[in-house]
């Protein structure tokens, strides 16, 4: 799970996403709308944190009317608000404008990570809070992992790539496709990934494997039983 954070106070900027990393989500962070469009451009997300206001050449700016005008356009990305504002006029214009939730400053650690996989599993395609896959069972609320009844305990990135794998279950993923969903910033070189495949087929033992190498293309889930 891939998440771009927008926010431009320079505390906030480390705590945010350390945070969310924390929760072994993938974290990219923009520094102003500007480089919040460009990587929006470049990357594929599965949510934005967008703090609501930004002080651009001396002058405020509100995050609101950017997320808006992207709404009109047909923007579907799931967005968290987060601010000071903590008027019920100032809530409902966040969500009148696209939010799909919002949440005060000072927040604890805790809230903004169950929030942003809150508005992730909802919107825009409606994602199931537990995924299966022949024998494996994996909760993206409680980000745990089971494997015919058994606790399989997964390293972020293990947890990241098995997620993505299972949300498309006997279709071909590239390594690409992994670096971008499951990496944040530039990524890591595609040995990275091949790594952590062969970790998280070792952890997943006590079954057929069913991380299937596609020679020289990537990876798919595979079962000769298939999902059920």
């Amino acid at each position: 799970m891939r998440v771009l954070v927008v926010e431009d106070d320079k505390e906030l900027q480390v705590a945010v996403p350390a945070a969310l990393r924390s929760a072994n989500l993938a974290v990219d962070l923009a520094v102003d709308l500007d480089d919040a469009d460009e990587k929006l451009f470049v990357n594929s997300y599965d949510c934005a944190v967008f703090d609501r206001m930004f002080e651009i050449d001396g002058r405020k700016v509100d995050s609101l009317a950017y997320v808006s005008r992207r709404r009109k356009e047909g923007w579907t990305l799931p967005v968290l608000f987060l601010t000071g504002r903590d008027t019920l006029a100032d809530r409902v214009d966040g969500f009148e404008h696209g939010g799909d939730d919002y949440l005060i400053k000072p927040f604890a650690v805790e809230e903004l990570i169950v929030r942003v996989l809150s508005v992730v599993r909802r919107g825009p395609t409606i994602r199931p809070p537990i995924i299966r896959y022949a024998d494996v069972e994996l909760d993206t609320a409680r980000r745990t992992v089971h494997r015919a009844g058994v606790l399989v305990t997964l390293r972020g990135k293990e947890f990241c790539v098995l997620e993505y794998l299972m949300s498309r279950p006997e279709q071909l993923v590239t390594r690409a496709e992994l670096i971008d969903h499951c990496w944040d910033g530039d990524g890591p070189m595609s040995n990275v990934v091949d790594v952590t495949i062969t970790r998280l087929r070792n952890r997943l033992r006590g079954g057929p494997d069913l991380v299937e190498a596609v020679r020289g293309q990537g990876y798919r889930l595979y079962s000769p039983g298939g999902a059920g």
